[in-house]
């Protein structure tokens, strides 16, 4: 594999993307500073990156990036039973809910995202996902899983209308985490594009959003080795454009020879093998973070097809003997 850069043959309808040489000194045309800020939300690690010609308005703008994505966790997290998600696993099965027009939204997003990736994409995998405990390596028994399984399938999620939802059968759970912090990361960019900032990156664990370059260059984002946090497989420079990564390495444990790792399949409720990344470039951290898991679910092969159909993003993936795939948006350097 190649790890110092990828080229890229055509430009995103919706990314920009150039080509620089990696490593150069980047210089501001203006009077300001860069500014970067991390701060540990929605079980991650949360960094903001700006320019700012005033340094505490610009301290002012990365909190109220955090402010947002605190908002969002209150709201959309599974592990708070207080949220409107949890109240909507608690209830739904039992009589419609009226939830808020945001969630109502991003459900209605989701659901988008299953019709077009055949239901690889489902946020109804938590029907059988809550029973992992990946910290405490716990799975469930194939039993457990049979008896759990019916509950994935997102046509049981129901829009009502005003609002309101309801699920067709007991056992239904949904989570977001599969696109909630693609969304999240689309919020913290909106909350600087209102407050004028004109050069920015906003990260969520593998969910990265980016406005502006970096004064004549492009900002350069790397995908991470599988096996080995401080290797990158490639370096990607990208400029107004957004990039999302998963792998089997972010919550895991392994037990006799098999990764159990926390992307499922909805069809078997197990984790899928056949690839170890995929990286998905777009025009918003949502629509990334989404198309991830189910290039990750389908494999390479199948998974590039479907991206190949959908004319704004691209991907590559990394598989289990390191072989990098690419998307028809994307080649790999010339052999040498």
């Amino acid at each position: 594999m190649r790890a110092n850069a990828v080229f890229i043959q055509r430009v995103f309808r919706h990314a920009r993307v150039a080509l620089f040489g990696l490593g150069l000194g980047i210089s501001a045309t203006a009077h300001g500073e860069w500014l970067k800020r991390e701060a540990d939300i929605m079980g991650t690690s949360c960094n903001v990156e700006l320019w700012a010609d005033d340094v505490a308005k610009g301290n002012a703008d990365i909190e109220r990036v955090f402010t947002e994505m605190r908002r969002i966790d209150t709201q959309m997290s599974v592990y708070k039973p207080t949220s409107e998600i949890s109240r909507v696993n608690a209830e739904a099965a039992d009589h419609p809910v009226k939830i808020s027009k945001e969630l109502y939204d991003l459900f209605a997003t989701s659901i988008e995202y299953s019709k077009l990736t055949r239901g690889t994409f489902d946020i109804t995998y938590a029907s059988v996902g809550y029973l992992y405990d990946y910290r405490q390596h716990v799975r469930p028994n194939e039993a457990a899983i049979v008896a759990a399984l019916p509950g994935i399938d997102y046509r049981h999620l129901r829009l009502l209308p005003n609002n309101t939802v309801k699920f067709d059968r007991k056992g239904v759970r949904v989570d977001l985490g599969g696109i909630g912090k693609g969304y999240a990361v689309d919020r913290g960019i909106a909350v600087l594009e209102a407050v004028g900032v004109k050069h920015a990156m906003v990260n969520a664990g593998g969910d990265t959003r980016i406005i502006g370059d970096r004064f004549g260059r492009p900002w350069i984002v790397g995908i991470r080795h599988p096996d080995d946090k401080n290797k990158i497989v490639l370096r990607m420079p990208l400029t107004d454009a957004a990039m999302s990564t998963s792998g089997d390495y972010e919550r895991y444990f392994d037990e006799g020879g098999v990764r159990y790792h926390h992307i499922l399949d909805p069809k078997t409720g197990k984790s899928p093998h056949k690839v170890r990344s995929v990286t998905i470039i777009g025009p918003n951290a949502t629509r990334t973070d989404a198309l991830t898991k189910s290039v990750f679910v389908m494999g390479a092969e199948e998974g590039i097809a479907l991206i190949n159909t959908i004319t704004d993003v691209d991907a590559v993936a990394v598989g289990p003997d390191g072989k990098v795939y690419y998307s028809q948006g994307l080649a790999p350097p010339p052999s040498e």
